[in-house]
């Protein structure tokens, strides 16, 4: 295999896709996607599997008839399933020669900068070694992804880890439509998007599972970080896996999420920022600020903001928002939540005279270094 061809994809299962009917974990799918994986292998890929399901797996054994809602039954439940579920991707995979690994991370793992460098190290180096990195986030101790997180981000924030070549969603539909395929006959699938728009955001629907916790709308805003880094993302049925077959060849499949001709200038830094930890708050942003986060790289000033949202420390990472409630950026915050309120609209010089906010006038609210910005 030489260089060039050596190639990293990163493979995002949900908890739908693996399990049956009956919510067991679906072994021949899983036989299936372990050929398929080899099969990416033989074509000069090196594939890493960031896989859901160990709460999913769980549910049948524990004799639950529906996800549960209280925290100790879901960590419960991860715990368990978590045996279930690697046991399947080692058995399986051992069948194509395929030596797996079980990499678990946390909210609080990527929160850090140097553990998640740590984290990227050991994955660059399974990956050296010919293993397949089987990801899942850590469900039975992390609290934040087990009530509001997702895998999507957990499969983009991979991604951005060892600078993947492409990362794939499974869904349980195509890709993503002009409407809702299930409710709407007349809905298209969109073979390619180039901006992640408000207009695409608005194409999104709620969880499609009662075993999942994503939907499209986590697939667009991974998507939405992923362009950015300048990581092509494609979202495709996970359930057809002829679509491995497709990717393989090169062939078109699902909807492709293409990276922009002229891309940001973004750091490992800035990836972090924008992927790393749980967002605190925001600030919203006249037209003016908006314009020139998003056509000068400018950093954000107080002047330009217009009130905040939630409760956040300096250092936090926070959303900004424009007039219209939409993200157009991400960065930490260069002040309190408490500071940011009642500096917003304001100008440096007339901070400067304020004896509660004089600090604040030596330093932006957010400093373009720790600014992703979307659009």
């Amino acid at each position: 295999m030489t260089e060039e061809a050596a190639r990293i994809i990163v493979v995002k299962i949900g908890s739908s896709t693996l399990v049956d009917d009956a919510g067991v974990l679906d072994r021949p799918y899983l036989a299936e996607l372990a050929q398929k994986v080899a099969m990416l292998k033989e074509h000069g890929w090196n594939p890493v599997v960031v896989t859901s399901g160990s709460i999913a797996c769980a549910l049948p054994v524990l004799g639950f008839d529906r996800r549960p809602e209280d925290m100790p039954s879901l960590q419960a439940a991860a715990s368990v399933g978590t045996n279930i579920l690697f046991s399947g991707y080692t058995e399986e995979f051992a069948k194509q020669g395929l030596l797996t690994s079980t990499v678990l991370l946390t909210r609080s793992t990527t929160a850090h900068r140097k553990s998640y460098l740590r984290a990227r190290n050991t994955l660059l180096r399974l990956i050296e070694l010919g293993v397949v990195p089987v990801v899942n986030e850590n469900d039975t101790v992390s609290l934040d992804q087990i009530k509001f997180g997702d895998n999507d981000t957990l499969a983009a924030l991979v991604s951005c880890l060892i600078k993947a070549d492409l990362c794939v969603l499974f869904s349980d539909i195509d890709g993503l439509y002009t409407a809702n395929p299930n409710s709407d006959p007349a809905a298209q699938l969109i073979p390619r998007v180039e901006k992640v728009t408000p207009e695409i955001m608005g194409l999104a629907d709620g969880v499609g599972s009662s075993v999942g916790s994503g939907g499209m709308a986590t697939k667009l805003r991974a998507a939405r970080v992923l362009m950015v880094a300048g990581i092509p993302m494609l979202i495709c049925h996970g359930r057809k896996l002829g679509n491995l077959d497709a990717i393989a060849q090169g062939k078109p499949v699902g909807t492709l999420f293409d990276v922009p001709a002229k891309r940001h200038e973004i750091t490992p830094r800035k990836l972090w920022i924008a992927l790393g930890d749980t967002v605190k708050g925001a600030v919203f942003v006249d037209d003016g600020a908006k314009a020139a986060l998003e056509e000068r790289g400018s950093s954000l000033l107080p002047v330009g903001m217009t009130h905040i949202e939630g409760s956040f420390a300096i250092g936090d990472v926070i959303d900004v928002k424009d007039s219209q409630g939409r993200v157009i950026a991400r960065g930490l915050a260069g002040a309190t939540s408490d500071e940011a309120e009642l500096a917003c609209g304001w100008s440096q010089t007339r901070i400067q005279s304020n004896e509660l906010l004089r600090d604040l006038a030596e330093r932006p609210m957010i400093h373009r270094d720790e600014l992703v910005v979307f659009e």
